[in-house]
């Protein structure tokens, strides 16, 4: 059921339209005289107690079937040649089922020495998240929450009450970075406070705009009920913005909704530490190899492009920059 599940995923995740993110709500002040030159532009990032050459990663996604392993051996081959960390989706149907193990590990058979996120539920036991960690050999363990995809999907899971205590319990008990990951609808300041009392030191606000699991699931469903719910969550704007006072306690990653490198550079901007992908990346995965590899170049040079149009040349720099919001994301931020 679940690698069925996973193909269904996919099929409609590319199938699915757009939803607005707040991106268009951040603008910036243009800058003619970037005293700089576009060779001065590095994309040098900090996060997950590792360097890497760029803030992008490839976001969580898929694997459990066949196809997916094709997905993800393509995904791990754009991480080997530019040198991205990649989360691979959740692991609980390989955990369940041995037989699927390798449309996960095919990551690390295709990126040996490349820097690998697992991904378990909050559901997930220590042994659990121990055994998605040596499966794949990971560097950093992804705990997702996704309650508004449980609700909506039929077969979801209806108890909740316990994730908070096994997040707490797997932080504990692996020795590996935690980072906690919304699934497109955004992290409130109270959700984020909660994550970091639990001794959280990483978190994915994962906004709303990209992959809509509420439109997912309800497409899935018998009944097709839950399309009233189809524009629920908060956007990664939003989330960086509301939780601004709790980066210094937490590092703060943002995905949700990223098309474009100017995207990229906004959720920096904010006070993202690196930005997860995964829906450009998908898209990038269909194609001929030579062309994916092509595209994925294109969109990190583009990043570089943003940062020489607004005057910098670190990715530590975008945070300093003049910027301005629309009006209605006043209540969370005053505009610079």
């Amino acid at each position: 059921m679940r690698s069925k599940r996973k193909d269904e995923h996919v099929k409609l995740a590319l199938k699915q339209g757009d939803y607005d993110n707040d991106f268009n709500k951040v603008r910036y002040i243009h800058n003619s005289f970037p005293n700089c030159n576009f060779s001065d532009v590095k994309l040098d990032a900090h996060y997950l107690n590792q360097d890497f050459e760029t803030p992008v990663y490839i976001n969580a996604m898929t694997g459990g079937s066949e196809s997916t392993r094709i997905i993800n051996g393509n995904l791990a081959k754009m991480a080997k040649r530019f040198n991205l960390a990649m989360s691979v989706g959740s692991q609980h149907v390989a955990l369940d089922n041995p037989e699927y193990e390798s449309s996960f590990s095919i990551v690390r058979d295709v990126n040996p020495d490349g820097f690998v996120i697992g991904n378990v539920s909050a559901n997930a036991t220590v042994e659990e998240a121990q055994r998605a960690i040596a499966m794949i050999d990971a560097n950093a363990l992804g705990i997702h929450i996704n309650i508004a995809q449980e609700i909506t999907m039929d077969e979801g899971d209806r108890e909740f009450s316990h994730w908070l205590e096994h997040i707490r319990a797997i932080v504990d008990g692996v020795d590996v970075p935690v980072i906690v990951k919304e699934v497109g609808f955004g992290m409130s300041h109270d959700t984020v406070q909660q994550i970091i009392d639990c001794g959280v030191k990483h978190v994915d606000v994962s906004g709303r705009g990209g992959t809509n699991f509420v439109w997912i699931e309800n497409e899935r469903s018998q009944d097709k009920r839950y399309e009233y719910l189809a524009d629920w969550g908060i956007t990664p704007v939003e989330s960086l913005l509301m939780t601004r006072d709790l980066h210094q306690n937490i590092e703060v990653l943002a995905s949700g909704g990223v098309k474009t490198p100017l995207d990229v550079v906004k959720l920096l901007t904010l006070g993202a530490k690196g930005v997860g992908i995964s829906g450009q990346f998908l898209k990038f995965s269909q194609l001929p190899e030579e062309e994916m590899m092509e595209e994925c170049g294109k969109f990190l040079e583009d990043i570089r492009k943003c940062m020489i149009l607004i005057g910098v040349t670190r990715v530590d720099q975008l945070p300093t920059v003049n910027y301005e919001l629309q009006e209605s994301l006043g209540k969370y931020h005053e505009a610079k």
